[in-house]
């Protein structure tokens, strides 16, 4: 590769010391079919990854990367030849590792990537793909660059039900016309404390690498690991935790991909019930107009009402997705699937192949390098994060929720929501017109540019893309 294409990771390596020498585009194993890994972070995700990974015939974990020490020794004792390292630079120049998986906390997904694959691996990053939706389309960008192999962790892509589902939808049209859809994510999680004095962070831990493209504020929550989902500087919420898995199979199977954004978004919620340190909403409901079916989604990380351990009401599946059809009626859900007609008879029933068919299907584009191999390529992921982002966005643009503003949209799926929204805030006596629950005008997007215009436009556009670290930046790739 020529030295041209490494200018921004050598100019931000620049910022510490370090620099790399970029790996050549030939296999580092000497074994023809073996493919090595280096992971970069080490805690659960990751740890479930090495587990799936090392299942795959081929598949050789030769580096762990982590900011805390701890980490990176735990992982070492399972894979004691495999080299270590604290920052990611250095795994990078390594000439032993092929491809990178990245299982870091969200902030970090897109500098990691891009970062990875001017060095010349491959990469196996994570959901959501983007913390913010201009660095995501700059990971897309790179991947083009460079001509790298590069996958997003919506593992359900991999699931052969899917395409039994595609077809039983829009070949065979079994149940009709697809006329609108609902999205659900409902389960419970609890508060994450809220301390007087800032956390103070464990000696193992390298906390300038920890915090790389994220703004250096005091942590008020009670622990430093996954938590930082629920905080806007490191996290994406629910909405791009579990919310990108759900909407990625909508996306998938009732859209077949063919729309990428939606064109308008109006959305709300709020972090409520739980006094803690977390900033991200634990109640949220958008409504998306596709310029096709109509989508909404709810999702809620409180209980059914306090000190239960039910979900809050709703159709369908607690993490799924309903397609409402002129002929009944589909839910699916990670690993399964049911169609029932209008009367609720059950018409055929899916089940899912959970098992490491996705890390498989990584290993086998990375051998051929052959992107078009990969069932989850990372356009795909920038897009279906695009929609947890913009959904994001509209909670955090959002002003004191009123019904005035909620019925711009007339549609049933809406109002359905809203109502189980109130009942559900009501048990915690809360409601929806409450200080504490926002709701964003109606933002519309450019679909050319991603850019919003008209009303509210210049809020929500702030949040496209955020503000980096010095010698952390995301670069624009051109």
């Amino acid at each position: 590769m020529k030295s041209l294409n490494r200018r921004t990771f050598l100019a931000a390596s620049a910022a510490t010391g370090l620099t790399t020498s970029l790996a050549p585009r030939v296999m580092a194993s000497s074994t023809a079919n073996e493919v090595n890994l280096g992971f970069i972070s080490c805690g659960g995700r990751a740890g479930e990854l090495m587990k799936q990974f090392t299942a795959v015939e081929g598949a050789n974990i030769a580096a762990l990367c982590d900011v805390d020490e701890s980490r990176v020794g735990l992982a070492k004792q399972r894979f004691p030849k495999a080299e270590t390292f604290t920052d990611m630079r250095k795994l990078l120049e390594s000439p032993s590792v092929d491809a990178v998986v990245i299982a870091t906390c969200n902030h970090w997904h897109c500098l990691a990537a891009i970062w990875a694959m001017e060095a010349g691996k491959d990469v196996y990053v994570e959901k959501p793909l983007s913390h913010s939706q201009w660095e995501g389309r700059q990971t897309v960008a790179a991947a083009r660059k460079y001509n790298k192999i590069c996958q997003i962790g919506t593992q359900q892509r991999s699931d052969p039900m899917q395409a039994e589902i595609k077809k039983f939808l829009h070949e065979e049209k079994a149940l009709g016309e697809i006329e609108s859809a609902r999205v659900n994510r409902f389960g419970i999680r609890q508060p994450i404390g809220k301390r007087e004095t800032p956390l103070d962070i464990d000696k193992n831990v390298a906390y300038d690498l920890w915090l790389g493209p994220a703004q250096d504020q005091p942590i008020y929550r009670n622990s430093l690991h996954y938590d930082w989902h629920w905080d806007w500087n490191t996290g994406s919420g629910e909405m791009g935790n579990w919310g990108v898995h759900v909407l990625d199979d909508l996306r998938n199977n009732v859209f077949q991909d063919s729309v990428k954004l939606p064109q308008r978004i109006l959305g709300g919620g709020g972090r409520v019930a739980y006094n803690d340190a977390g900033q991200t909403p634990n109640v949220h409901f958008v409504f998306f107009d596709t310029g096709s079916i109509p989508v909404v989604i709810g999702l809620s990380n409180l209980p059914a009402k306090p000190g239960s351990k039910k979900v809050a009401g709703h159709p369908g599946p607690a993490s799924g997705y309903i397609a409402y059809c002129e002929g009944g009626r589909f839910e699916g859900q990670r690993g399964k699937g049911v169609a029932t007609d209008n009367d609720g008879k059950v018409i055929r029933t899916f089940k899912g192949a959970g098992d490491i068919k996705h890390q498989a299907n990584f290993i086998d584009a990375v051998r051929a390098q052959d992107r078009s191999m990969l069932n989850a390529e990372i356009e795909v992921g920038n897009d279906t994060t695009g929609w947890c982002n913009l959904a994001n966005i509209a909670a955090r643009t959002g002003q004191r929720f009123t019904k005035e503003s909620a019925n711009e949209v007339s549609h049933e799926g809406w109002t359905e929501l809203l109502g189980e929204m109130d009942s559900h805030l009501k048990a915690h006596g809360l409601q929806l017109d409450n200080e504490q629950i926002s709701l964003s005008p109606m933002l519309k997007l450019d679909q050319k540019t991603e850019q919003f215009v008209g009303e509210g436009s210049d809020q929500a556009n702030e949040l496209l893309k955020r503000q980096y670290r010095s010698g952390y930046e995301v670069p624009e790739i051109v």
